[in-house]
């Protein structure tokens, strides 16, 4: 929601306490719901299918932002080809999805542990204890992502519910400056975090169950965009055959189990060919499906992936013309 010339010159007036309270006062995340003032005295059944239809409301907020979504989607994907990296920068619920998001890409997408980042407002710390003051300082994340030393093939995506988070917008406003490619993602319309950034993407999911409380549908919509974020951009970079995850790593003996799955699915080879090509391949699953599918040996397969950035398709292909 726009404010008002009047609100906001009222607000300026205000102590800074009131004068947040009055820019809260017309975020559409952080409206009131009247009809929902007794819920506290429905049964607990009811309470939770009021929820679970709130929550149903938020994929669709998501689809109608998808044309913006992808278009952010191939600029990142753009830039890491290029050995670029993507980092998540906001406060509270906001900063707490993004590094939860980083921190799944290394297992998932075999990615290094500096290739996807989350920054959280206050550190690590701030991961499970809040931070007081932390959000509002654009300051911390100008500092923050300084350590980083930014270049122009990174991409910093501040997330924000409210929009207003001066963290998350100070965040893409310092990238943009470095010459970064800047993603703002919020739940509210016409958000400056949006404005700030080259791809502006608001999901807009409405007043939450219990007022204020973001970590709600907001919360959701925020980590359905960021899974979107940062999987299509890894189906991009060629980290998949399918989907399949063929750059994921065997870490334990869950994953080990998953990785020779994996290679049973795309090649359809016997057990006892699979652990042999996996042993040969160093546990490298994509490796290992590129020598059972085109007969070459561990050596070549690594040579082929690397010659063609480790794209298996396209490394398949290369092995069927050179073979």
């Amino acid at each position: 929601m726009h404010t008002s010339p009047h609100a906001s010159a009222h607000a300026s007036a205000l102590p800074n306490h009131l004068a947040v309270r009055a820019e809260l006062e017309q975020l559409t995340t952080e409206a009131f719901r009247p009809e929902l003032a007794d819920i506290d005295q429905l049964p607990t059944l009811d309470i939770a299918k009021l929820m679970n239809a709130e929550d149903a409301t938020v994929p669709t907020a998501v689809s109608a932002q998808l044309p913006l979504i992808a278009a952010a989607i191939d600029a990142i994907a753009e830039r890491m080809a290029r050995g670029g990296r993507l980092v998540y920068a906001g406060a509270g619920t906001a900063g707490r999805l993004g590094v939860l998001d980083a921190s799944e890409c290394p297992p998932t997408f075999n990615t290094a542990p500096s290739q996807v980042l989350g920054l959280i407002a206050g550190g690590r710390e701030a991961m499970v204890t809040s931070i007081e003051g932390a959000e509002d300082s654009a300051e911390l994340a100008r500092a923050d992502l300084d350590a980083l030393t930014l270049t122009p093939d990174d991409t910093v995506v501040g997330v924000s519910a409210s929009g207003r988070t001066p963290y998350a917008i100070g965040a893409v406003e310092h990238a943009r400056a470095t010459g970064a490619l800047t993603v703002g993602l919020s739940c509210n319309a016409a958000s400056a975090l949006a404005a700030a950034a080259d791809h502006g993407i608001e999901i807009v999911v409405g007043p939450e169950l219990v007022t204020g409380s973001t970590r709600l549908k907001a919360g959701t919509a925020q980590k359905l965009v960021l899974n979107m974020l940062s999987t299509v951009t890894m189906i991009r970079l060629g980290k998949t055959y399918g989907n399949l995850m063929v750059d994921v790593r065997a870490t334990n003996d869950k994953l080990r189990a998953r990785s020779h799955r994996i290679v049973a699915l795309a090649t359809g080879a016997t057990d006892d060919e699979i652990e042999t090509a996996l042993t040969e391949c160093g546990g490298q699953v994509k490796h290992a499906i590129l020598t059972i599918l085109s007969g070459v040996d561990a050596t070549t397969a690594a040579r082929l992936l690397a010659e063609n950035e480790g794209h298996l398709r396209a490394a398949l292909a290369a092995a069927a013309t050179t073979g």
